[in-house]
């Protein structure tokens, strides 16, 4: 049977296609899933990441991102990062559960600016927090991620910790949290987020803690006058690989995924620095007075309460960052 001109055409067409696509098909695509949602700038860096990565390996690896805990939530996400099922996710201070050293990334008043935190993520002790990661988790963290700072909100100016005075305050159910602000002079008890909002309408609490993007989304601003700027957790929050999918890559693969989630962690600050500004304002819009306090008081106050709460393994360094 002749084939026509034309046809012959056509199948050349289709075979030149299915070549040209097939060259261009990624090698290897990498499942990122994390908690945020797509307006987050988490998540906005990890989409800049799969673009780097992209870009830099000619399309050979390509980065699915996953939000909102649509591939699972954080500690099934490292859970299969460790059985090989999973790549990529973005966590913190859960890995302590691993760990111990992974708890730095979220003590109370052990970083007196992000500068400060910064320095200490980046430097010698971030090093081995990584390193100790790396070893007891069997994943690998590629890039760091700046967590707002969580401030306390009320309906009366507090400047110092006598001004606490035993306030009525909601934490989260972690023993550290309870501790620390009793220890400040408040009256803390753990309380499920979601029944924040009522219990500050209806008086059953006077109080509550979280960063300005939390206490925006949250419409904390309808029950609440102040936000007193104590910022008192400051925290980062890392990028990672699994080690079992790092091993497959070539040197030259490793060094493009470690310049694309610097690119990420850049990406991430800018966007991080602009919501914050953004959420300030957005709250005084709304009535909201930010009160500058006495941090210091407040460090020197809480110290105890917080080195009689962590692990043995980092208690010398929790000394160590709140004599600097």
């Amino acid at each position: 049977m002749k084939i026509s001109t034309f046809n012959k055409s056509l199948i050349g067409a289709l075979a030149a296609t299915f070549i040209t696509s097939s060259a261009f098909a990624a090698d290897m695509t990498l499942k990122l899933g994390h908690l945020a949602n797509e307006e987050n700038p988490w998540h906005k860096a990890s989409v800049k990441f799969g673009e780097e990565l992209s870009r830099l390996t000619d399309g050979r690896i390509e980065v699915e991102v996953f939000p909102n805990e649509s591939l699972g939530k954080e500690i099934d996400l490292i859970n299969g990062m460790q059985l090989g099922t999973v790549d990529m996710t973005i966590t913190g201070e859960s890995l302590q559960n691993w760990a111990p050293m992974a708890a730095l990334l979220a003590v109370p008043y052990a970083y007196k600016s992000t500068e400060h935190m910064d320095e200490i993520a980046s430097g010698e002790i971030g090093d081995d927090i990584k390193a100790q990661i790396i070893e007891k988790v069997q994943i690998r963290p590629i890039a760091y991620f700046a967590r707002g700072p969580r401030d306390l909100t009320s309906n009366r100016e507090i400047k110092s910790p006598d001004d606490l005075n035993g306030l009525k305050m909601r934490v989260p159910n972690v023993p550290l949290f309870v501790d620390v602000w009793k220890a400040l002079g408040a009256n803390p008890g753990p309380m499920a987020f979601s029944e924040v909002f009522t219990s500050l309408q209806n008086g059953t609490i006077e109080s509550q803690e979280n960063p300005l993007a939390l206490i925006r989304s949250a419409n904390f601003y309808e029950v609440q006058k102040f936000v007193n700027m104590t910022d008192h957790v400051r925290s980062w929050i890392y990028l990672t690989i699994a080690e079992s999918t790092w091993g497959k890559l070539s040197e030259e693969d490793q060094s493009a995924v470690m310049e694309a989630a610097q690119a990420a962690q850049a990406y991430e600050r800018e966007l991080f620095n602009a919501s914050l500004e953004e959420d300030r304002e957005f709250l005084e819009s709304k009535g909201m007075t930010m009160v500058e306090v006495d941090g210091a008081a407040f460090q020197a106050k809480a110290k105890d309460a917080v080195l009689a709460n962590v692990n043995d393994e980092i208690k010398p360094i929790v000394e160590q960052l709140f004599s600097q």
